[in-house]
């Protein structure tokens, strides 16, 4: 079987700027071969329906030149391990093209408009992960497609200039958040024990990104941990100057129905997308196995039938299936019937109609300590995947000048606790690798620093701008080294400005300031 391909019209282009940025008299075969290995990487896996997905109009690759003989039989096996098939099944040359083109597509993705961005850089975030991380893959997490989503969010193009803190001499530290040339990307990894002022210089920031764009620029606040009514009280400030609406699940709904990130006009798209929304519930819970995702997938599809055209079936209306279902067969009511009646119990969700959507407006989402860790977990990671897809599904945020445009703010809370599990990570590492180009920034607040260097992925280093208040592991080197993108020199002057370190302090990797100086960073409440 001879595996000759031709990649489509427009990733002709992506592979020479590609190759470019090779050493001198790299071929462009390798290119090719990168792209294919980066897509498998990325957990992607193509159903047969998308085999016509790309034209043939670009770059021709005979089967000899685009696998060394000697690594042939490798790359078959690649794919026939990734989708279960034998190494004589007809369809391998159509999925070494698709997975070449999907790889080209995310790599020209993420150095577009990206100028400080190496091919080395590169190299370093994804290739030492190794294919052998293949065989750990548990959920492909990628964006559904939606030929028909009607969500529109303002965008502001102009320089956003933060005052981040003042140094002890007195200079007033700017942070040019969303300019390119300076910065990668505007995502910002913050770490810092429990009364550091860790929150006070998030909402400090908030705040600014909101009055500085005129309000075209929202955020979502994700509160895992919850805040109490006294602390609800004390924010009240806060919510007024940013006009920023506090949900709390125990009283009120989240104002989205988080399945409406489907396609459900397209039947393949619908598909695909059914498929990802049992995913996430089943992969957030782990005691729902195989056999109940199909349960809830046959559920989803039923609610589904019994809508009209470019409707929505609500939880409520999922549950009812699935009891259906659940009566039909006898089965008794277990771990993934308790999830979906919670979701409906507390009545966590609930699209407001004729209403804007939440993406055009500032919320404080509270996960109350009330709730189980298990629906906590569900609602969570359902408004994340929300968002990631409805944002996947806009045009790229567009770079004038080396400005990015910016539409969204997306804060997550206490992520220590949200991500300390492997089964959590890929879907930060997607969202932080793939949302910056629709002008979404990512914040990531922490206590402590190791929860950001994971032995299968190193969030920090996709988190352009660190910065890091007092801790209680000052002595953890290689941590602080890695937080910050630090030298061995610099990571000694790290650790003598946090032995004097007080409250409101901090240190940074900032661009636009003294590695590792101590400053005095902006709090809300000083505001």
């Amino acid at each position: 079987m001879q595996i000759n391909i031709k990649t489509s019209a427009a990733n002709k282009e992506v592979i020479r700027q590609l190759t470019a940025k090779l050493p001198s008299g790299t071929s462009e075969n390798v290119i090719a071969r990168i792209a294919l290995g980066f897509s498998l990487l990325r957990g992607r896996k193509f159903q047969t329906w998308e085999f016509n997905t790309y034209d043939s109009q670009g770059k021709e690759y005979k089967d000899h030149i685009l696998f060394p003989a000697e690594y042939r039989e490798f790359y078959i096996a690649l794919i026939c391990q990734y989708y279960g098939i034998y190494k004589t099944d007809e369809n391998i040359p159509k999925y070494v093209k698709l997975h070449i083109e999907d790889g080209l597509e995310q790599m020209g993705n993420m150095f577009k408009d990206n100028n400080n961005y190496t091919f080395i850089d590169f190299l370093v975030d994804n290739l030492e992960k190794g294919i052998a991380n293949l065989n750990d893959l548990e959920t492909e997490f990628s964006a559904a497609k939606n030929f028909n989503q009607n969500i529109t969010k303002t965008l502001f193009e102009d320089s956003i200039k933060i005052s981040v803190g003042k140094s002890f001499s007195g200079e007033d530290i700017v942070f040019n958040f969303n300019d390119t040339q300076k910065h990668n990307n505007s995502h910002i990894a913050v770490a810092g024990a429990s009364g550091t002022g860790k929150t006070q210089f998030a909402l400090y920031l908030l705040k600014e990104i909101v009055e500085k764009t005129n309000h075209q620029v929202n955020f979502i606040y994700l509160d895992f941990k919850g805040i109490k009514d006294d602390d609800v009280e004390k924010m009240q400030p806060f919510f007024q100057r940013t006009k920023t609406r506090f949900v709390d699940p125990m009283k009120s709904p989240f104002p989205v129905n988080p399945i409406s990130f489907i396609d459900s006009i397209n039947t393949n798209n619908r598909t695909a997308g059914i498929d990802k929304l049992t995913d996430i519930i089943a992969k957030y819970n782990g005691s729902i196995g195989t056999k109940q995702k199909g349960r809830l997938r046959e559920a989803v599809t039923e609610a589904f039938k019994d809508k009209k055209t470019g409707e929505y079936p609500s939880f409520e209306e999922i549950n009812e299936k699935l009891q259906d279902i659940y009566l039909e067969y006898g089965f008794d009511q277990d771990s993934l019937t308790e999830i979906i009646a919670a979701l409906c119990r507390y009545n966590v969700f609930k699209e407001e109609k004729n209403s804007k959507n939440f993406l055009n407006e500032n919320l404080y989402f509270s996960l109350s300590g009330d709730l189980s860790d298990d629906l906590r977990f569900t609602s969570l990671f359902l408004i994340i995947t929300y968002i990631y897809n409805v944002f996947m599904n806009m045009e790229n945020a567009p770079v004038n000048d080396g400005i990015q445009a910016m539409r969204y703010v997306l804060l997550i809370d206490e992520a220590h606790v949200v991500f300390k599990q492997k089964k959590y990570h890929d879907i930060l590492e997607k969202i932080l690798r793939e949302i910056r180009s629709k002008g979404v920034s990512v914040i990531l607040l922490s206590q402590g620093i190791d929860e950001f260097n994971q032995k299968n992925f190193d969030f920090s280093t996709n988190c352009e701008t660190a910065f890091l208040l007092n801790i209680n592991d000052k002595s953890n080197t290689k941590s602080i080294s890695k937080f910050l993108g630090l030298s061995d020199t610099e990571v000694k002057k790290a650790c003598r400005s946090l032995e004097t370190i007080d409250k409101g302090q901090a240190i940074s990797n900032l661009k636009e300031f003294t590695k590792c100086d101590l400053f005095e960073v902006k709090q809300y409440w000083k505001d």
